[in-house]
């Protein structure tokens, strides 16, 4: 079964974190996202750049509406998604679990209800 593991996280000022917590930081994602391969379960992970860059598309009326910025303003942002495959709920929350996010923020675990794999959605 194909789960999502989105991490969410309050965004830090330009320079509100040392260069140490950063490279820290990075390390522990690093061992994380090396453990999921190494269990056989990654099938890919993004880390995002701050709501700051985000653009938002939609469309009111016919008329598409471009806007700067998250759909929703909120207190903690989507940071990054890990996609995993894993054989049930609770797989899926043990590795969440281990995700370094859990100590600053939280892990949003979502089922993958349909995939667009090889040029075809799954069933």
């Amino acid at each position: 079964m194909r789960y999502a593991l989105m991490t969410h996280h309050f965004e830090p000022a330009e320079g509100e974190l040392s260069d140490e917590t950063l490279a820290a930081g990075r390390q522990a994602f690093d061992v994380y996202a090396k453990a999921l391969h190494q269990a056989g379960v990654l099938l890919s992970a993004d880390i995002l750049c701050q709501t700051g860059s985000t653009t938002t598309v939609s469309r009111r009326d016919g008329t598409p509406r471009v806007q700067d910025g998250p759909f929703a303003e909120t207190k903690e942002a989507l940071a990054g998604v890990f996609l995993i495959d894993v054989p049930d709920l609770d797989a899926a929350i043990g590795w969440a679990d281990k995700c370094p996010v859990v100590e600053w923020g939280s892990v949003e675990i979502r089922p993958v209800a349909t995939s667009f794999l090889d040029g075809a959605w799954t069933h």
